[in-house]
């Protein structure tokens, strides 16, 4: 499934990674030198794809205490995601490492290969408490890349085993593979889950997430996590203004969740940060220049890249919707 490549440099000339960096993890880098060595080429089913294989310094972050969060530390095993939603605010992730938040972000996935053993080494550090830990906070935690490597599956194992409270965010039907694990952990320990599901609409989940299993079949994930003794909420998220945002809508979303077992629907206006903002109103204007018409209205008084995020109503465009 993959072809292996040269090793990567640090720093450099065009195409070359910028691996170390300082970042909001206690370390001050997030790679060790010992990661830089080889990246991979997808073949078969992951064909246009690369892995960039490294090892953390650490895999427990700890989210800055001005963040409004509802957790305090996360876990996310992968950088970049194959489902290249159109809106996704870790884009700009991408760009700390020199890659672009475009296509860069959708195809050539970093990997922490030892994820599943730092977590075990952290768990047992007598500095940690036994605190929640939210995973699919950055990027999916089920994305097309778990499917070979089972990070998460691994995380997940160390997790029940330990005893350790955890939420998982994700789009993907993958979760369904780690069904009995997690039902298992919910036995254990207080577990979460939550599947994002923006729109019932298939064009406008073709059009926005065009690596996502279809909203119908996430719809079965939740009905069988449930099933299962999996608590499982939904996320109507985001609400795009002018492609999901009419009434009609967002009602048969919720409807379709809560009939599907799902113990609480929450919608998710659209969060644009600088960066994201740019890239999503650009693809906006090629695919539906209609509902760009509109964002370019809302986000008319948005600051400059350098500035702060804007978010848009769930209502603010709802007059410009497509017929």
């Amino acid at each position: 499934m993959f072809d292996t490549m040269p090793p990567m440099q640090e720093q450099g000339g065009s195409g070359q990674l910028r691996w170390r960096l300082a970042e909001d993890e206690e370390s001050g880098t997030l790679f060790a030198k010992s990661a830089l060595s080889e990246r991979h080429v997808g073949t078969g089913e992951y064909r246009g794809m690369e892995f960039f294989h490294v090892n953390a310094r650490t895999i427990v972050n700890k989210v800055p205490a001005t963040s409004k969060m509802p957790f305090s530390y996360t876990i996310n095993a992968y950088r970049g995601c194959s489902h290249a939603c159109t809106y996704c605010f870790a884009r700009p992730s991408h760009a700390y490492l020199g890659l672009g938040i475009g296509e860069d972000f959708e195809r050539r996935i970093v990997v922490k290969l030892n994820a599943v053993e730092r977590l075990e080494s952290e768990l047992r550090s007598p500095r940690w408490k036994g605190e929640p830990i939210a995973m699919g906070t950055n990027t999916d935690p089920y994305q097309k890349a778990e499917g070979r490597y089972h990070l998460t599956q691994g995380i997940v194992g160390v997790l029940a085993e330990a005893r350790n409270s955890f939420s998982i965010l994700t789009k993907s039907t993958l979760v369904l593979r780690d069904l009995e694990l997690l039902a298992d952990a919910s036995k254990r320990t207080h577990v979460r889950l939550a599947l994002s599901i923006g729109s019932l609409e298939r064009e406008v989940w073709q059009l926005t997430e065009p690596g996502t299993p279809p909203p119908d079949k996430r719809l079965e994930a939740v009905r069988r996590l449930t099933q299962a003794g999996v608590r499982c909420g939904v996320l109507i998220a985001p609400v795009l203004p002018g492609l999901s945002d009419s009434d009609e809508e967002l009602r048969a979303v919720a409807l379709a969740c809560l009939e599907a077992g799902a113990i609480s629907v929450t919608p998710v206006a659209l969060h644009l940060r600088p960066g994201v903002r740019e890239h999503y109103l650009e693809w906006l204007g090629r695919a539906r220049p209609i509902s760009w018409s509109c964002m370019r209205n809302v986000f008319a008084r948005a600051p400059t890249s350098r500035g702060p995020s804007r978010t848009a109503s769930p209502r603010s465009c709802a007059r410009y919707k497509s017929p």
